[in-house]
């Protein structure tokens, strides 16, 4: 770089070059660019936009970028112009050395579809590098007796450019004794040897002074000078000769530090100190001088430093053998160094997404990445794998890329995280293998509708309960999450038997709990069907229904009502029955009718609570009034009856009993049925019912429980006989043939 800047038309050389860059061609997906080394940051290389056919609009958002792998990045696109630019100085021996053309390989991703576009840019040389020699000076001994047309190697010069701005000619002073020859050497090289044109005479001119100048082809030229010394001894006349003209070995990469790997010979046909040999390795500018070392005296050649088959594939390196006076010949020495599989392969996530939808379909891109191996061969090749039982699998796409998709559809239910472990293995023996992990979020949609715990609810609520009372709880839960899973309770309908529902009964929207608004009287209202909905937050919302029986349990509240005998009134006189003179004991008198609007606190027990005769007549839990003596001829006796329940405050009726009066009325203020309806509503309680038949007054019982009501036929004295029919619906008194015993 110093002989660039002392020379100023190198600059024209590289504007040339850089107009030259503009030169591209696609081909098989791959875009092509040249660009000559040392331009500066930022300069234009190629039109990415116009080049793929895209207006460079597009290319912002389609998100374009560079992927490159395992080098800082040389290049930067513009997204908005698709312009492409260097992003740093770019030195092309630093990249290739002598590799000839210098390729640098890249891609262009567009991340809306994961498209990948390969980019060549062949970096072109200038001339920034003069001829070097290994040595600035360098010492010869010559024998006098040497005669004309003697040759004698000189060290050659080095040139890191390439093409014609490389190495391409030596030249010598003008001098009377020595020329200059050049010959190619099979690998491409020029080597220069000195050729005695004149005999010499050491006592005419002992040392002789020489220029060799080594020049490149490039415009302006660099040079570069090495001074020669030339002594003259007398009589050493052979140079030392190497076994072979050629050294070829192999070694592997990880041979360990101060391993020999190879022994040189040479030897000389002189004697004495004239025959005797020093090897030497030939100084280089590269990296050979630091990775293996040369024994002087025994001309071993041993490693001082790791090889890396991954960094250099081969070592080329230059021996001299020279003799005690100074004669020297070279040999040359190729190393190959062997792979072995000391590189595991490597990920490169390109991009990756870390949420997807539950409701993704099958074959979503979750994520594209790229595995490298920097072994070679069968120790390259990279197989990819993932855990089984995962809904996800593995694409191959271009120069080793991959694409994650999905197989199935996902439940976030089920899975609401996965860590997915990408495992890369190479074909070494034995194999190497890396892992990466992809962790995935799964989405939450409101694909799961609310779930009550039951099918159905009942719920008991005692009559005369006060306003604001908690009455139930329902719960249901959504197995979705966050808004999806938020719950509201509410009444699925706004009325209920024709009555809105808001005056019943209310639920509370959070929790679920219902609170009643009213005093319930189970006289009036016994039993309330609701439906309750839970509704979750999503969008759109998803809901579920629930049936909810609420069923008022009586209280004892009401007092029992005689309906017969009539209440005396100022209108009505207490009733009078008629007997039969000398009646014998147990005659049915009448019949007390009483009722009361409970339910199971409607059981009724009678008693005489005043007669004008004590011990004449005697009332049954039936309800019948018989005569318990018997009566004497033409006497009126007066009594009085109660019925009800011990609890509540008893009813009263009073009525006379006169000889001669026969049977009862036969209007009775009860209810009746003719026949019961289909399918009778489940109840539980406990009620006694009273029917005609024929005009004959008939008892019976109706027994709410264990799901059904049951009609049993009763005795004189309400004992329980046995089941006769199922009980119908509530207010319905079923009729049967059997007449009253007794």
């Amino acid at each position: 770089m110093a002989a660039l800047q002392k020379l100023p038309h190198c600059r024209k050389l590289v504007l040339l070059c850089f107009l030259l860059a503009t030169l591209w061609e696609a081909r098989a997906g791959q875009i092509r660019y040249s660009v000559p080394e040392e331009i500066d940051r930022g300069s234009f290389v190629g039109n990415i936009a116009k080049d793929l056919g895209l207006e460079p609009l597009a290319l912002a958002e389609r998100g374009v970028r560079i992927v490159s792998r395992g080098r800082t990045q040389l290049f930067a696109l513009n997204p908005r112009s698709g312009s492409l630019v260097t992003a740093s100085r770019i030195d092309r021996e630093e990249l290739c050395a002598q590799s000839a053309p210098c390729l640098l390989n890249f891609n262009i991703l567009l991340e809306d579809k994961l498209t990948i576009y390969s980019v060549e840019v062949e970096i072109t040389d200038i001339n920034d590098n003069a001829p070097r020699f290994g040595v600035e000076e360098l010492e010869l001994k010559i024998s006098e007796t040497t005669t004309p047309g003697f040759r004698i190697p000189l060290k050659n010069a080095h040139d890191a450019d390439v093409g014609e701005n490389a190495l391409q000619k030596y030249a010598l002073n003008l001098n009377d004794h020595f020329s200059l020859d050049v010959r190619s050497g099979v690998d491409g090289n020029k080597y220069p040897e000195l050729v005695l044109e004149r005999a010499l005479d050491r006592e005419e001119e002992a040392v002789h002074h020489l220029v060799l100048v080594a020049s490149d082809g490039g415009d302006p030229v660099l040079s570069g000078t090495s001074r020669i010394c030339v002594k003259v001894l007398d009589v050493n006349d052979n140079a030392p000769v190497f076994t072979q003209p050629e050294y070829r070995i192999s070694v592997p990469e990880n041979t360990p530090v101060d391993t020999r790997i190879l022994t040189v010979t040479a030897t000389d046909a002189d004697e004495g100190y004239n025959a005797q040999v020093a090897y030497f390795l030939e100084k280089s500018p590269g990296e050979t001088s630091e990775v293996f070392e040369l024994k002087s005296t025994s001309g071993d050649l041993t490693i001082i430093k790791d090889l890396d088959y991954e960094d250099a594939t081969f070592h080329e390196i230059d021996i001299e053998a020279q003799d005690g006076p100074g004669l020297l010949t070279r040999t040359k020495v190729i190393i190959t160094v062997l792979d072995v599989n000391d590189n595991a392969p490597e990920f490169y996530i390109t991009s990756a997404t870390s949420s997807v939808s539950e409701d993704s379909p099958p074959g979503t891109v979750i994520g594209l990445f790229n595995v490298h191996d920097r072994d070679s061969g069968q120790n390259a090749f990279i197989t990819c794998s993932l855990p089984e039982n995962l809904p996800f699998k593995l694409e191959k796409s271009v120069d080793n890329y991959y694409r994650l998709v999905t197989t199935r559809a996902l439940d976030r239910e089920q899975f609401s995280f996965y860590n997915i472990t990408l495992t890369a293995k190479d074909g070494g023996n034995p194999s190497l293998s890396t892992d990466a992990h992809v962790l995935l979020q799964v989405a939450d949609i409101n694909d799961n509708a609310p779930a009550f715990s039951r099918t159905s609810y009942s719920a008991y609520i005692p009559e005369n309960n006060p306003r604001g009372a908690s009455v139930f709880s329902v719960t249901a839960h959504d197995p979705d999450s966050n808004d999806n899973a938020h719950l509201t309770y509410s009444f699925a309908e706004d009325t209920v038997q024709g009555a809105p529902l808001s005056s019943y009964i209310s639920i509370n929207s959070d929790t679920g709990v219902l609170y009643a608004l009213r005093s319930f009287d189970y006289e009036q209202f016994r039993d309330l069907q609701l439906w309750v909905m839970a509704r979750d937050s999503g969008n759109p919302p998803l809901s579920s229904n629930v049936s909810l029986n609420l069923f008022v349990l009586d209280q004892n509240d009401n007092a029992p009502e005689i309906l017969y005998p009539a209440i005396p009134t100022e209108m009505v006189p207490p009733a009078e029955l008629a007997l039969k003179p000398k009646q014998s004991p147990r005659h049915l008198v009448t019949k007390v009718v009483a009722v009361d609007r409970d339910s199971q606190n409607a059981w009724l027990s009678y008693h005489l609570l005043k007669a004008s005769e004590p011990g004449l007549f005697k009332v049954g839990c039936t309800r019948a009034v018989r005569a318990h003596q018997r009566s004497p001829a033409g006497q009126r006796r007066q009594s009085s009856s109660q019925a009800g329940p011990r609890p509540r405050q008893p009813s009263l009726r009073h009525c006379h009993a006169t000889p001669g009066r026969q049977d009862p009325p036969t209007s009775w203020p009860i209810w009746a049925a003719s026949s019961p309806p289909p399918n009778p509503t489940i109840r539980t309680s406990l009620c006694t019912w009273w029917w005609r038949l024929g005009g004959s007054l008939r008892p019976g019982l109706c027994h709410r429980a264990a799901g059904a009501r049951l009609l049993a036929q009763v005795t004189p004295d309400a004992g329980f006989r046995r089941q006769l029919e199922a009980c119908p619906a509530r207010d319905f008194v079923a009729e049967w043939g059997a007449g009253f015993p007794g």
